[in-house]
């Protein structure tokens, strides 16, 4: 419970919106034009291979321009992620993202912005998502949240609490991220550049180094939600994309009746995402299973599966765009079954191996640091929206 009142959300903006229903032409160039993945930690990233050109973006601007202070927040999938508008930088986005104009005498970007990711609205949020396989928090329910609203000099005062302790968990995650550029640096100081293969290793087909097979799903969750809900990990597109080179999370489980009609593919296998996410991969770190969009490769070196894992990290933007593209991108098996790589000898493999395993000791440490941060933030957060800070 909050000490504050609670009004919903509607009653504290003057707008809530979405973004474009029709896919708009994309140009190699131009308004960057933004998906789910876009709001990472309370922040809009610009990371993106989809642009349009500027007349299409004032097209799509006019029903209701983004300014400076609006908030957007994701509603489909990865729900419920939230970003203020820091800058006037021009930028489109799809319906997937809702767009937030507020009553600024009322309520505070910043604060909704943690307000929204609160345990207090979240659980709300959790009850009004709809859908099974693809959770969607529509706009009359997330019009209907209710926020606690104390004056808007309270409302910044908390903002900057909780703005001030985000910056520790930030330097936190630069850390890592860091760490995560370390082993493709150590590969290219191991091997030269992969694409470029000036040390002339031989090349080989990446299909001769292991085997590679589809994810299987004979039924899609959505309309058999029998299948899901129990032991068996099940790994999507997005949980690779959005991994540091190993999965480790994921967001569903099957049943025993969606084992049976799937497969459980065992620790160590490679998975490589050819749909959507064209060529994003993560090593397994459990037994999980994972759909028809997702390719595993699995051999007998744990060496091996590394290299190739770096191999791709370099090359997977080469492969994104020149993936043919119909209703979304992909790519099929025998395309990656045949890709060449340069393959140095084994005993090279294996070092190179060892010193990932050594940052991967560091990143743990570091994880482990950003683990005990989250935690005081959650705890600060809550006594924050019940009144007790």
């Amino acid at each position: 419970m909050t000490l504050y009142p609670l009004r919903p959300l509607a009653d504290l903006c003057e707008r809530v919106t979405d973004g474009t229903h029709q896919p708009p032409k994309f140009t190699s160039s131009g308004i960057p034009f933004l998906f789910v993945s876009n709001i990472v930690n309370g922040q809009i990233s610009f990371a993106t291979t989809k642009f349009i050109a500027p007349d299409t973006h004032c097209e799509l601007n006019r029903r209701c321009p983004v300014e400076v202070g609006d908030v957007i927040v994701s509603t489909v999938g990865s729900y419920g992620n939230a970003a203020v508008v820091h800058d006037d930088r021009p930028f489109s986005f799809q319906r997937h993202i809702a767009h937030i104009k507020l009553k600024t005498n009322l309520l505070d970007a910043v604060y909704l912005v943690h307000a929204l990711h609160s345990a207090f609205v979240r659980a709300q949020i959790d009850k009004s998502v709809r859908g099974v396989a693809q959770k969607t928090l529509n706009l009359s329910e997330l019009k209907k949240l209710q926020i606690p609203a104390p004056a808007i000099n309270e409302q910044r005062r908390i903002a900057d609490v909780l703005d001030r302790a985000e910056t520790l968990r930030a330097k936190r995650r630069a850390a890592l991220a860091e760490l995560d550029g370390l082993a493709q640096s150590i590969f290219i100081e191991m091997f030269g550049d992969p694409v470029i293969n000036m040390k002339n290793w031989p090349l080989q087909a990446l299909g001769s180094l292991g085997t590679l097979d589809r994810g299987i799903s004979k039924h899609r969750p959505r309309n058999a939600p029998e299948l899901l809900g129990g032991p068996y990990p099940l790994v999507q597109t997005g949980d690779i994309a959005n991994c540091d080179g190993y999965v480790r999370n994921y967001h569903s489980t099957y049943s025993e009746i969606g084992l049976r009609q799937s497969r459980l593919w065992p620790s160590g296998t490679l998975c490589i995402t050819i749909a959507a996410n064209i060529a994003k991969s993560g090593i397994l770190l459990m037994d999980a299973c994972f759909p028809d969009s997702v390719v595993g490769f699995v051999t007998e070196n744990r060496a091996t599966v590394e290299f190739v894992r770096c191999w791709l990290s370099f090359v997977q933007k080469r492969l994104e765009e020149s993936a043919p593209e119909s209703a979304q991108k992909n790519i099929n098996l025998f395309t990656l079954r045949n890709l060449t790589l340069p393959v140095p000898p084994i005993d090279l493999q294996e070092m190179f191996a060892r010193r990932v395993a050594a940052v991967e000791k560091l990143k743990a440490v570091q994880r482990a640091s950003l683990a005990e941060l989250d935690a005081l933030f959650a705890s600060l957060q809550d006594r924050a929206f019940r009144g007790a800070l």
